[in-house]
């Protein structure tokens, strides 16, 4: 009845096709007449202005530093909720997606940094190819339906929220700026102002989200990247209520439609396109994009497969599905898409540098993903003939036994 019941936008197959058309979409606009009617429109000066603030911004910053930061916020609620009520909660539980995702951060960066090694300008994209897009991904998955083993999907969904994990950390670590003291002593009274809020057992979220707004207004100005306010945010929301409800879960599923049906489709809409004019050939062989593609395309599926399978060993743990299905899984996480454009466009101001971590991060994605999809197919087709061939035995010899054969 609940599958029933379930609303257009809760399928896990809705936002990938957003995604999907919001890329074709960007590139249309990239390569059309309205190529620089559309420049023009992302890069507008947005002003707002009041006692002690003031804030100018184009449009394009004000998606990638504003929006981006009520992705992060949503990333952050549903990283608390797993960590308190999901498989985070169980460090054995979590322990394979956990190291697979480490492995599958650290392979693309290698691979990354040996096709870029002779170029240091280069060296600062280490983190493109690092990332999983968790909508992308999990709505490719879908498209398979319910032939895809339970196991397998909460092995996705629970590496790709580790990942994301990581890939905060890697911003908030690599990826700042010049701090200004100022602002980082104003974003640090607000932390404080929010964690009192949370230890005095306030449950409403309007002053939660009125502090967020102002610790947003910090990080921008601080140096330190803004989207960060939304997962400090969110992890000082509350949980659970005395009522037993959870002010966490209901601003999850608040967030959740604006998120997959507004906010990334924008993003993607204002950070997917590449203009094809004036490109060669030789973007594609240049060691940026063949290092942020082959990094999708091979690291995620060797690191995170390799690091899994060594876990299962070492803690003598069942792999969530069967090699050639693991296998198909993790290619699928080569889907960098949305994270991977965002860390790009931190790392590389230079149009030309842009343009090739857009090919590479596209290429990339599209060819993990259909690699994922066809080799996940056959290995669960595989697996189903497989196992309609033991039972055929099974029943055979039981015939004979009785002396039906």
């Amino acid at each position: 009845m609940a599958a029933a019941n379930k609303r257009w936008w809760e399928s896990d197959v809705v936002p990938g096709y957003l995604l999907m058309a919001a890329a074709a979409l960007s590139f249309t606009l990239q390569n059309s007449g309205f190529a620089s009617a559309f420049g023009h429109a992302l890069h507008a000066k947005f002003l707002l202005q009041a006692p002690g603030v003031r804030l100018e911004e184009d449009f394009l910053h004000l998606i990638n530093d504003g929006l981006m930061a009520v992705f992060f916020l949503y990333v952050g609620l549903e990283l608390k909720r797993e960590c308190i009520d999901g498989p985070f909660a169980n460090p054995r539980e979590a322990a394979l997606p956990l190291v697979g995702a480490i492995g599958g951060m650290a392979a693309p960066a290698l691979i990354y940094l040996a096709f870029t090694a002779g170029e240091p300008a280069l060296q600062r994209g280490w983190a493109i190819p690092a990332a999983t897009d968790i909508a992308f991904a999990l709505g490719i998955l879908a498209l398979l339906g319910k032939s895809v083993p339970a196991g397998l999907r909460l092995f996705l969904l629970t590496l790709a929220i580790a990942d994301d994990l990581g890939a905060i950390v890697i911003i908030a670590l690599f990826y700042s700026n010049e701090l200004a003291v100022w602002a980082l002593a104003g974003a640090a009274v607000t932390i404080g102002a929010l964690f009192a809020l949370n230890r005095f057992g306030v449950k409403a979220l309007t002053p939660y989200w009125l502090l967020a707004l102002v610790l947003w207004y910090f990080m921008l100005k601080s140096g330190v990247h803004a989207t960060i306010a939304g997962v400090v945010t969110a992890l000082l929301i509350p949980m659970r209520r005395p009522d037993g409800r959870s002010p966490l879960i209901a601003a999850e599923h608040a967030l959740k439609p604006w998120v997959s049906l507004a906010i990334m489709p924008i993003f993607a809409i204002a950070n997917a396109g590449v203009s094809l004019a004036g490109m060669s050939l030789d973007v594609l062989a240049a060691p940026l994009t063949l290092g942020v593609a082959l990094g999708l395309v091979l690291g995620k599926p060797l690191g995170i497969t390799l690091a899994t399978v060594i876990a299962a060993a070492v803690l003598r743990r069942a792999l969530p599905a069967r090699l050639p299905q693991l296998l198909g899984v993790t290619m699928i996480a080569g889907i960098g898409f949305t994270m991977s454009l965002f860390i790009g466009g931190l790392a590389f101001s230079d149009p030309v540098y842009a343009a090739e971590v857009r090919v590479g991060v596209l290429g990339g994605s599209m060819i993990s993903a259909a690699l994922g999809l066809l080799t996940l197919s056959i290995a669960i087709r595989v697996a189903r003939g497989a196992q309609v061939s033991a039972d055929l035995v099974e029943d055979e010899e039981t015939a004979e036994r009785q002396g039906v054969l």
